[in-house]
């Protein structure tokens, strides 16, 4: 064990949780005791009976998320369980506070079940402004993410898919920048067909990007092929480039610009990326282990690396995303969070920094500048009123 896991275990057990609740008004007179509670607590009672929507006006509703995870995914720790689970999704809460100030509750079930999940969200969904779901292992993330939306009245995100496309986004926008490329000629491969993969294959083509690549532990996926393809796979084809064929990852990484990593640790060596086109830019975002080490991909000649990991350069982090996005979302009082607004939050993180600063080094802004996170708000918000 480590120093930092020394200290980390240290942290959880001296402060038994990274959450509390802490009340906004005083409680100490029988006059505060009578306006926040009975009988005085019944009069907004029976507004919202009248109205609904006064829910948002006199309740925490309009600003607060629950973090729903059945810890079937978390991290790279794999299926670990509800209660392993927990001090992941305390710290995904105590992040949407400091830097959205956003209210965020941990919400940890007991149950893998697919229609299970979906009912108890629906069952607690009037007591939250919006649901994140975290750390929910493909392909279920994908049914329970689309039913959900369909079936509730408040945005519904999953960070594993929707943020880590949205940054992605971002820094490629920046990346192909130095490289003066357009995102329509780029040709990309990415290696990981799970929640994340799949995700960033459907923002790119949104955005223009036609010639990707995606590949899983098979290799390449491609239109006809039967070896551990599932529905999310077998519906993500259409967005691929049309003449991808049988092959494995270091046979679709020949030639392509761009190489996007979520997938395992080790699975990239020095020789793939000396087969990529010019300049190549390799984005190898597993955590903690990464597809290829940052420094051993610039020995190869990768010309832009973004990684995972907070201790190298470019770190593409959730972070960047999510605070930013409910943050809007909240503020324009959606009710849905809209491929557009996705998009418009990740334009707002690439031009945050201007392109005279851009580097091989600085693509991506700084996951603690809390600045970033009202530039977001601002143009999620934009695009939701729009």
């Amino acid at each position: 064990m480590n120093n930092l896991s020394k200290e980390a275990l240290k942290l959880h057990k001296k402060v038994k949780g990274k959450l509390g609740i802490k009340p906004k008004v005083p409680l100490k007179t029988k006059k505060d005791l009578s306006l926040a509670y009975t009988p005085g607590v019944a009069i907004p009672c029976l507004k919202i009976k009248e109205n609904k929507e006064k829910v948002y006006d006199y309740t925490w509703k309009g600003n607060t998320v629950a973090i729903v995870t059945d810890g079937s995914a978390v991290l790279g720790l794999g299926n670990i369980g509800p209660y392993a689970a927990l001090p992941v999704m305390e710290g995904k809460a105590i992040l949407f506070k400091k830097f959205g100030d956003i209210d965020a509750i941990p919400i940890c079930l007991d149950t893998q079940q697919v229609e299970e999940i979906i009912d108890i969200v629906k069952k607690i969904a009037p007591t939250f402004g919006g649901i994140n779901l975290e750390d929910i292992s493909a392909p279920r993330c994908f049914i329970i993410e689309k039913r959900l939306n369909e079936e509730l009245d408040i945005p519904v995100f999953h960070d594993d898919q929707d943020g880590t496309a949205i940054v992605v986004l971002a820094a490629l926008i920046n990346a192909l920048k130095l490289v003066n490329k357009k995102i329509e000629e780029a040709k990309i491969v990415i290696n990981g067909a799970g929640a994340a993969g799949i995700a960033i294959v459907k923002i790119l083509y949104k955005v223009g990007a036609r010639e990707i690549i995606l590949c899983d532990r098979e290799g390449i996926i491609y239109k006809g092929r039967k070896e551990n393809m599932n529905l999310a796979k077998e519906e993500i084809v259409k967005y691929l480039w049309e003449k991808s064929k049988k092959g494995k990852l270091k046979d679709a990484m020949v030639g392509r610009d761009v190489f996007i990593g979520v997938s395992g640790p080790n699975l990239v060596t020095k020789e793939m990326i000396k087969s990529m086109n010019r300049y190549p830019i390799v984005f190898a975002m597993s955590n903690p282990i990464p597809e290829i080490m940052p420094d051993e991909a610039k020995k190869a000649g990768a010309y832009i690396v973004g990684t995972g990991r907070s201790d190298f350069p470019n770190q593409i982090n959730n972070l960047l995303a999510f605070p930013g996005i409910f943050r809007g979302t909240f503020d324009a009082k959606a009710k849905k969070i809209t491929e557009k607004m996705k998009i418009s939050c990740s334009l707002a993180i690439a031009n945050y920094i201007p392109e005279k600063k851009l580097s091989p080094s600085y693509i991506i802004p700084s996951a603690l500048d809390k600045d970033l996170v009202k530039v977001v708000a601002k143009a999620v918000k934009k695009s939701a009123l729009e």
